[in-house]
Parts: structure tokens; C-alpha cells; sequence
């Protein structure tokens, strides 16, 4: 068997691996409404239209990361447990409407720190290459700050989409909401 590229070529049969295409979510003001430092379940807003644009992102045959930056552990703000079982209650409410996230990544970092892994470094998409073998010219990169949006470049993930309510001239795809999203992914 000679393995090239993650592709197998046996007794002539060519078999290519299946990479996995990926929609890497930021999670606050894409998945949840903003309010500064979510960590509480009863604080967690799921912004509207964010579950039927997971589904439809499913049913293309993606599957969803959540890149998420969380400077309040890093500030003492909250603990990392705290965030743990708010990602916990997360999860199972995307797994209650048919939606299997993927990993939930996320640094804990306060800026100061100067990490790997705080967008815009890509250490949490690194991270998820290292886990899963992922086909990033196929996946895409949805974020509500530049700081995503520069993730994306620098980790060569070429569609990317800012949610913002103000047009980003470096950025090609720019919509309100997640649900937004959902025709400029079908294409």
C-alpha cells in the first residue's frame, strides 16, 4: 500500500480518505447574542436563525467547530469549570435540535498573555488539524470581529464571512446574522 497525500492506492484500486469540511464558528455575537463575558446558562441567548443555519450547514455536509476566544478565565472573570459546563448545556442544545458540534476550542488567555491561540493567532485551528483531518480550501470561517476574519487568512482558510451590521471593505462577504449565511455557503 503506498500512502500519498492521505490517499491509498492498493492492488490499483484508488481509495481516497474523506476529509472533513468545516464550518468554524466564533461562538459570541455569531451563536449567542454578545452581553460581555457569557459564562452563565441563564445569560446564554442563542441568536435567532442560528440553529436552522447549523442545520442547513449539516445537510452540505459540513460539520461545526467552535473557535472561541475567552479572556474573562484569563481576567479571573470566570472559571474555566464555568465555561466547561456552559459549552456542556451548549452542546446539548444544538444535540436537541439534531446538530453534533464538532469540538469546541477556546483560549483562556487574557491579550497580555501574548498565546498561540488567541484569534487572530490560529493555534485553535491548529489545534483542530491536529485532531481531525480537515480539508480547509473546502471549509469556512465565520466570525463578528476582524481579529476572526485575520484567522482565517493566516491559517490559509480562504472563505470567510464577517457578521457585522457595517460593510468591511477587506472582506468579501459581510451579513447581519448566521442565518445570513446560508446562500453564500451553498454556492
Amino acid at each position: 500500500m503506498i500512502i500519498f497525500n492521505k490517499q491509498y492506492i492498493r492492488k490499483g484500486f484508488f481509495i481516497q480518505t474523506n476529509k472533513k469540511k468545516i464550518i468554524y464558528l466564533d461562538r459570541d455575537g455569531v451563536i449567542n447574542k454578545d452581553f460581555g463575558y457569557v459564562y452563565e446558562i441563564d445569560k446564554f441567548e442563542f441568536i435567532s436563525g442560528v440553529l436552522e443555519a447549523c442545520k442547513h450547514f449539516i445537510n452540505l455536509g459540513y460539520e461545526i467547530v467552535v473557535v472561541t476566544n475567552q479572556s474573562g478565565i484569563g481576567r479571573n472573570y470566570y472559571t474555566k469549570e464555568d465555561f466547561i459546563k456552559l459549552t456542556n448545556w451548549m452542546k446539548s442544545e444544538f444535540k436537541k435540535n439534531g446538530i453534533d458540534i464538532l469540538n469546541v476550542y477556546f483560549c483562556p488567555h487574557a491579550p497580555e498573555e501574548n498565546c498561540s491561540c488567541r484569534k487572530p493567532q490560529i493555534g485553535m485551528i491548529t489545534q483542530s488539524l491536529n485532531d481531525f483531518d480537515i480539508d480547509l480550501q473546502k471549509s469556512w470561517l465565520i466570525g463578528d470581529k476582524m481579529s476572526d476574519i485575520q484567522t482565517a487568512i493566516s491559517a490559509n482558510i480562504p472563505n470567510k464571512i464577517l457578521i457585522s451590521k457595517e460593510k468591511e471593505d477587506k472582506v468579501l462577504h459581510v451579513v447581519e446574522t448566521l442565518f445570513d449565511t446560508i446562500n453564500i455557503i451553498k454556492q
